[in-house]
Order: structure tokens, then C-alpha cells, then sequence
């Protein structure tokens, strides 16, 4: 009888002791877990206001990766053709243009990007028309803000519409110089440049020497 009745007060102690066990297993659990993220959080926080005293940003540009984007209308102020479509120069055969460019990204003060330009010529009273994408390499880089920039780029191109027995594959290349002034309107601003753009035709002897100016908007996101 008296063995019973310990086994029977073992038992009850067993039962009462599991849900406190069990309350104070989650009460640690929770709070362990909130420390913990809080604490990284915490790091977080001191890594981003470190990052933004060295470099003169706030937190949160520091953490957005900036893009840089071009978009505008070229001119040739001059060009000239040699042996496309005649075996003789010819004068003023590049005409309007579109171009774009959109930075890849960047390094020690340098932007490298990616320039797609589309082209209209009028050569041998012909008209002819040219996709080019190009690598262009820019400095200083745009992140920088600096309204004057200096680069070069270099790419294949391609006809549309070409000349009878001339060749649709170029070989694209430019040097230019340029302004540039950002976030006039918000996130947007413009840019003027001017340079040389150049093209050797690679399967005939044609070629184009041109010096052009250009315009149109900057936008950084």
C-alpha cells in the first residue's frame, strides 16, 4: 500500500513538472531567437552608418547599386566614304543616328557600358542604314557626377539595308567627349557630346571617317 501510494506521488510530480518544462523550453527558445536576430540586425545597422561616414553617402544609397542610362539623337557634323559604292571619296554620307548607353558596371573610377547605335547613310544617292553595338569604356565613372567625361568604344556592326556587293558586317570604333548634368528633373538630366565615329567594312574595302555631335537625357535608378 505505502509502495503505491509513492509511485502514485512520482507520477503526479512527473505530470506537474512537464508543462513548466515545456513553457520555459519555448519562453527560452523565443527569447534566444529575438536576441539573436536582434543582434545581427544591430551589425547591420553599424556596418551601413560605418560605410556611410567613410564615404560621405547615406545609409541608403550606400546599399542601392547605381545604373546609369543614356538615351539621344546623334548628327555628323562631317564624313567622309572612301570606296563604298564608288571607287572615289565621297563627302557628307553619314546622317542621322540614335544611340543609347547603359553602364555594365564599374571600377576604380571607370564605366564600362554597352552602346547600341542605329545609323542612316546616303551613299551613292543610296540610302543605307547600321545597327552597331559597342564596349564603350567611360571616365570618370558616372557615380563620380563630374559634368565633364572622355572614352572610347570599339564593337561590330551590322546593315539593314546596304549597298549592292558591300559588305553588312562593320567594325564600329569612337572616341568622344561629352557633358553631362545630372538629376535636373528628379533622377534625370541631359548630356551633350561630340567625337569621332568610324567604321571599316569587313568583308569589302569600304570605309567611313565622321566626326558627329550629340544630345539627350541621363538617367540614373
Amino acid at each position: 500500500m505505502l509502495l503505491r501510494f509513492f509511485k502514485f506521488i512520482w507520477i503526479l510530480q512527473i505530470l506537474v513538472s512537464l508543462p513548466l518544462d515545456y513553457a520555459d523550453a519555448q519562453k527560452v527558445g523565443r527569447s534566444v531567437a529575438a536576441k539573436y536576430f536582434e543582434k545581427n540586425t544591430n551589425e547591420k545597422r553599424k556596418s551601413l552608418r560605418y560605410m556611410a561616414e567613410e564615404t560621405g553617402e547615406d545609409e541608403a544609397s550606400v546599399n542601392t547599386a547605381g545604373r546609369y542610362l543614356a538615351v539621344g539623337v546623334s548628327l555628323f557634323s562631317k564624313s567622309e566614304a572612301f570606296n563604298w559604292g564608288t571607287n572615289s571619296k565621297e563627302l557628307d554620307v553619314g546622317k542621322l543616328g540614335f544611340d543609347m548607353t547603359y553602364r555594365l558596371s564599374q571600377s576604380n573610377n571607370i564605366d564600362y557600358a554597352l552602346r547600341v547605335l542605329y545609323t542612316e547613310y546616303i551613299a551613292v544617292n543610296q540610302k543605307a542604314n547600321k545597327m552597331s553595338f559597342m564596349y564603350a569604356v567611360t571616365l570618370p565613372d558616372a557615380g563620380a557626377e563630374f559634368p565633364l567625361y572622355f572614352g572610347a568604344a570599339l564593337g561590330p556592326g551590322a546593315f539593314f539595308t546596304q549597298l549592292k556587293d558591300e559588305s553588312s558586317l562593320t567594325l564600329d570604333y569612337q572616341l568622344f567627349l561629352g557633358l553631362r548634368i545630372f538629376n535636373l528633373l528628379d533622377k534625370t538630366g541631359f548630356y551633350f557630346e561630340g567625337g569621332m565615329k568610324n567604321h571599316l567594312q569587313l568583308t569589302s574595302d569600304g570605309q567611313l571617317n565622321g566626326t558627329y555631335l550629340a544630345c539627350g537625357a541621363v538617367f540614373t535608378f
